[in-house]
This record gives structure tokens, sequence and C-alpha cells, in this order.
């Protein structure tokens, strides 16, 4: 098992991509029907005045770092994480692993259409693919008898959910046990980044951990949430202090 690192009270995996694909592969094999999270600095600073979605990412069976800013946290507090593991990326690798595998994959969210482009993209990255089944993320609370039903009666071994943070978190833990799937992911942008709706930053921006900048550039309704990267930093360097201070 992987370390767990305190980053303002949300306890994140010290793993690397290699290992987060393993433990996934594993719980996949166990049919143990977990919730996974993709934690940037964006949710963890949510979580912070969350109470329910801390819980949910501190009972979730992995909580992997994505984005330079967990991972910075982590080495400012002194920890060891070895790399970013990005959601979009680890759905990647387990899409590519599926077909060897026999694995079946359901996506939920994002706006009508998406979610079948994003299928229609996978089946032609990786041949042999089982997308079995997709749904949009528009819905009402009359609509969700009829969508865990569907998700339950394509059994799928990975869902995919795209609702945004912390909806799709808290959708997850709310109909985890009904939708009977061995592993349940919140992949935020991937749908739409896989249709093409929703460009990803460039491999050199990704490098130089300006995928933040990127996003508030591509999305101007997003500059707001662009001040939670700054207000992250200062909320870690007080909660480093305050530890060395043994508050």
């Amino acid at each position: 098992m992987s370390k767990k690192i305190d980053i303002l009270g949300v306890a994140v995996d010290s793993i690397t991509m290699e290992e987060a694909v393993d433990r996934i592969e594993t719980y996949m094999d166990e049919r143990t029907g977990v919730l996974i999270a993709t934690a940037n600095a964006e949710m963890i600073l949510r979580a912070t005045h969350d109470p329910d979605l801390m819980q949910i990412l501190n009972q979730a069976a992995l909580v992997v770092p994505d984005g330079a800013g967990t991972v910075w946290a982590a080495h400012h507090l002194g920890e060891e994480m070895p790399e970013r593991v990005a959601g979009y990326d680890l759905a990647q690798r387990l899409m590519k692993d599926a077909p060897a595998q026999h694995r079946r994959i359901f996506f939920f969210g994002s706006a009508p259409g998406v979610a079948e482009k994003a299928k229609a993209k996978a089946e032609r990255l990786y041949p042999g693919i089982e997308i079995v089944g997709t749904r949009n993320g528009f819905f009402s609370e009359s609509d969700v008898p009829a969508i865990v039903e569907q998700i339950r009666s394509a059994k799928p071994d990975l869902l995919l959910v795209a609702l945004g943070v912390p909806k799709q978190e808290k959708w997850l833990q709310k109909h985890l046990s009904e939708l009977e799937v061995p592993v349940s992911i919140g992949v935020g942008g991937t749908l739409d980044v896989m249709a093409g709706v929703m460009k990803r930053a460039p491999r050199w921006m990704q490098k130089a951990k300006l995928e933040w900048l990127f996003r508030g550039m591509m999305q101007p309704k997003r500059a707001g949430r662009l001040m939670a990267l700054p207000k992250f930093v200062l909320k870690v360097h007080g909660y480093k202090s305050s530890r060395s201070h043994g508050a």
C-alpha cells in the first residue's frame, strides 16, 4: 500500500502512475466496488470548506496527485511524492490496457453527444476496447434510478464519471453500492478532451507546470478559479507553519 500524505487535511497517495494502474487493476480483479479520486490543488482547496467532499476523499480507496500543485504541496510539507498522476493520463492508461484484459468501460457525464464522441475516439485509439455504455451528465434527480440501472445492467468493470468536482465524487459516493461497479473514477474534463470539445495544454506547458494557466486562457469563465492556485499555495504555507509549531 502507498503512503498517504496529509495535504490540508486530504490524505493523498504518494504513488507513481505505474503503481496507481496496478492498484486499480487489482481492484477490478477483486470486484471491490471502490471510488478513486484525482486530487488537484483546486479539489483539495474546495475540500477545506466542504466537509462532505473532505470525508469522501478520505474514505476513497485511492487519491492520486492530479496536478503539479499537489506534488509541490507534498514536497513543501517535507514529504515524498514521486510524480504527478494526471486523471486524464490515468484514464488513457486504463483504456489502453483494457482490451487485453477484457475490461468493460462505461462513460457517464459531459454535455449531450460528448460521451459518444469520446467513445468513438477510444475505439480508434485502443482497438478492441469495450465501451459498454454512455450517458450524458445532464439529468434531474428523477432520472437517477434509470441512470443507475443503465450503468448496473451494462456491467462495466470501470466507470468514468465526468460531472465536475465535487458533483462527480458526491454522486458516486451516494450510489456506489447500488452501481455494483468494481472501480469508479471522477475524471472531470477527460471526456471533453477526448471528444475534442476542450483542448489540453501543450506538452511544454504541462512540463512547465502551467496547465492551470492554459485552462484559464482557454476558458475565460474559469478565470476566477485560477485564483485557487495562489490561495492553495498560501494555505499550504500556513499549514506547514502551523504543523511546525505543533498546532
